[in-house]
């Protein structure tokens, strides 16, 4: 058996089980998938319903059947001891048990029946494989965070090396840092790159401005899979220019597992297999395909604990050719908390000034990385890291444009840093919001 796959069912989870269901689920003939999605919906419900104290009491006062009807979970409302969220029978000693990142502000623990969490590594392992990727033996070249005290580190550094992984640390990603992983890329036989978007398009800029193409200097390189921050095009278009291979997006969530990847189509294809995603609008009703809206989602096969209509802080578009059997995402627009409010009382997504930054501040490759911070209701503070800083002229353009796609009147600061602030787990935040708690 391979090593990964070994380490799995050494730990309970029954990953060859879990990849032959999982091809049972795919076997489904379309025009049955609808039926197929309704049946496991109903059965996770009623399952915790019957078995889970805290989901029964979510209910109790649920006069209706019907699934719009049920309450959109929260992660605030998560924010109570797992014991208490536990189904019976489960127990902190026979599921498996984490923590989500806490990017949104409401960090929690959850927990995920062993046979829902070898199914997720199921579905990994089957992305992968449209890439001729896999997770066993094709060696990854990781951009994450790591921890840094010492059982943190060492724990993570065996988890790499039981994974096929060896892992850069991008907490540095001065000059010299790139230039060591540049090196370690002409002495190792990498399959592909996984980790932050980030911390990737930085390499990519590095290896830009020394006119290297990676896939010359690493052969071995099939693919480049970004997660856990926003990929724009620009960016996208420059890392396979760079690498010289496809790079894939990836939507995932730790508590629910892989939400969406990027097909060979590249479209951004849902897991319907394992999960049943919604778009919502404020009031909780589900929006046409191709409008916009809150991401809620429902893990179709964690008995332990209850993930129904779950609001994981996204918002999202499925495309208008959606099915239930496959859904694609046709927009990931960013958190729910990433809000922009006005003077004149419009509320915009953050990312809508990102983008109005990001097309005029990255013209000559001056600038390395960028963040938008709102300090007031009427001022933005543009932080960046570059080799000089910004001309009068260029922090114009910046300025309006954003008088332009946002309204009149702001006040845009401009603030070069040596370095960029990342959270503790190596993730870069591109809007912060300074006033939000205070509107």
């Amino acid at each position: 058996m391979n090593l990964f796959d070994w380490t799995l069912k050494v730990k309970g989870f029954n990953i060859a089980f879990a990849k032959a269901q999982l091809s049972r689920i795919q076997s489904i003939p379309e025009d049955q998938y609808f039926d197929y999605i309704e049946e496991k919906k109903q059965v996770i419900v009623s399952y915790h319903k019957q078995y889970n104290a805290f989901y029964k009491k979510c209910t109790e006062n649920l006069t209706s059947d019907q699934w719009e009807d049920l309450p959109i979970l929260t992660k605030a409302d998560l924010q109570q001891p797992l014991q208490d969220r536990l189904s019976e029978g489960y127990s902190r000693k026979n599921v498996y048990v984490n923590k989500t990142s806490g990017s949104s502000g409401h960090p929690f623990i959850f927990a995920k029946d062993k046979e829902s969490h070898a199914l997720s590594w199921a579905s990994f392992q089957d992305r992968y494989q449209w890439f001729d990727l896999d997770i066993n033996t094709s060696k990854q070249a990781r951009f994450y965070g790591i921890p840094l005290d010492f059982v943190g580190y060492r724990k993570e550094r065996l988890k790499d090396w039981l994974g096929n992984r060896y892992r850069f640390p991008i907490f540095d990603l001065s000059e010299p840092q790139l230039k060591k992983i540049h090196h370690k890329f002409t002495t190792t036989a990498f399959e592909y790159l996984n980790g932050y978007t980030s911390s990737i398009v930085l390499f990519a800029k590095y290896l830009k401005r020394h006119q290297i193409l990676l896939k010359d200097i690493c052969p071995t390189l099939k693919a480049c899979i970004v997660t856990s921050e926003m990929l724009f095009e620009s960016d996208k278009q420059l890392m396979e220019t760079q690498f010289g291979i496809p790079v894939i997006n990836e939507y995932g969530a730790s508590e629910l597992g892989l939400i969406a990847f990027q097909n060979t189509q590249d479209q951004f294809q849902v897991d319907s297999e394992l999960l049943y995603v919604e778009i919502l609008d404020e009031d909780n009703k589900a929006v046409p395909h191709g409008q916009s809206g809150r991401v809620v989602i429902t893990s179709l096969y964690n008995k332990a604990h209850p993930f129904i209509r779950y609001d994981i802080g996204d918002m999202g578009t499925l495309s208008r050719k959606s099915t239930p059997q496959k859904p694609i995402l046709e927009k990931l627009i960013g958190r729910t908390n990433d809000i922009a409010r006005l003077p004149s009382g419009k509320v915009v997504p953050g990312l809508t000034f990102y983008y109005v930054t990001k097309s005029v501040i990255e013209e000559d490759g001056n600038v390395q990385e960028f963040v938008i911070e709102q300090t007031a209701i009427d001022t933005f503070k543009v932080i960046y890291t570059a080799t000089r800083e910004l001309t009068d002229s260029e922090e114009n353009k910046i300025k309006q444009g954003t008088y332009t796609y946002l309204e009149a009147g702001l006040t845009v600061l401009f603030e070069k840093v040596a370095i960029m602030d990342r959270s503790k787990r190596g993730k870069l935040k591109q809007f912060v919001s300074k006033i939000e708690s205070t509107l």
